[in-house]
């Protein structure tokens, strides 16, 4: 996405999985490559699908506090 991501628009780089397309890629944003994972972002649920959820939410409430 050359010209960056409206927030609530899902990345084009995702698969299916969710999965970064170009991940380790340079043409990756720097935004993305600077984003790390911590339990804030995470959340503490052991069950992957209650963990994906918590992420989501929290990268769409950063979103949307920085448009």
């Amino acid at each position: 996405m050359p010209l960056g991501k409206a927030a609530g628009v899902r990345c084009a780089q995702l698969d299916d999985d969710n999965r970064c397309k170009i991940f380790g890629d340079p043409r990756r944003p720097a935004v993305c490559s600077s984003l790390s994972a911590s339990l804030e972002m995470c959340g503490t649920d052991q069950n992957i699908d209650a963990t994906r959820s918590h992420a989501m939410n929290f990268l769409t409430r950063l979103e949307r506090e920085t448009q």
